[in-house]
């Protein structure tokens, strides 16, 4: 079986292609303001290196959110148009649990951090006991001090921070948890598509994947745009 998948939640993109359960090409690459103009790209490079025609694919990936809208929105609709194109299905996982793949077996919780800008962060809470990523709590958008109370009341343990949240908010952390927290070593703060790879498998397995036009991305609060919209409307219908 022929996965390919992408994820392009943080400005950090990554593709990769597996083939009967062995990576057979990944590349990780910053993609900031640039994803649009790189990413189909550099799927088509990791594609002709492999010898694989996108048509030969079998299942096709992407992260879903949270994350960058713009990037999450790029992704997705990369991952919907190339499996159109060959007539397969999708499947869509988080980005925190493909982060939290970065530590399989690990003997202590995952926290899986990324910056949601305006003083937020996207955060999840991961059991990797196992191979794959159990939740212990849910994605979720809100301020680094009430999602770190949140966590300080919901287990006791030592907790292992990883994601560029964690890395901005260190201090913070640090500081709420001063005897719990571990920190991932640098290299470990970035998702790699090789371990999306099995979440995708395992997506599949559990019967998951969707048509292209069912793969849609998953916000956690309303973009930018929607805000403004919102606000414009609210200045339109105020009485003066």
């Amino acid at each position: 079986m022929k996965i390919l998948v992408i994820d392009t939640s943080t400005s950090m993109a990554t593709v990769a292609l597996a083939v009967d359960e062995k990576v057979v090409a990944e590349s990780c690459f910053n993609s900031d303001r640039t994803l649009s103009a790189r990413l189909i790209p550099e799927i088509m490079r990791i594609l002709a290196i492999t010898g694989v025609a996108a048509a030969d694919i079998d299942l096709f990936a992407s992260s879903i959110g949270p994350g960058s809208f713009t990037g999450v929105r790029g992704g997705v609709a990369t991952v919907q148009g190339l499996a159109l194109a060959a007539g397969k299905p999708c499947v869509g996982f988080s980005s925190l649990a493909l982060l939290a793949m970065n530590f399989p077996f690990s003997s202590h919780p995952v926290c899986s951090l990324l910056d949601a800008r305006k003083s937020e962060v996207y955060a999840a809470l991961f059991d990797c006991s196992a191979a794959l990523p159990n939740p212990l709590m849910n994605d979720c958008v809100m301020s680094p001090a009430s999602f770190f109370d949140r966590l300080c009341s919901a287990t006791g343990k030592h907790i292992l921070f990883a994601g560029e949240g964690a890395i901005k908010y260190r201090e913070l952390i640090a500081e709420r948890m001063p005897d719990r927290a571990i920190f991932a070593p640098f290299q470990l703060h970035i998702s790699r598509a090789a371990n999306a790879t099995m979440l995708a498998l395992d997506l599949f397995r559990r019967g998951e994947s969707v048509e292209p036009s069912a793969l849609l991305p998953v916000y956690l609060r309303a973009s930018d745009a929607e805000i403004n919209r919102i606000d414009l409307l609210k200045i339109g219908n105020t009485t003066i």
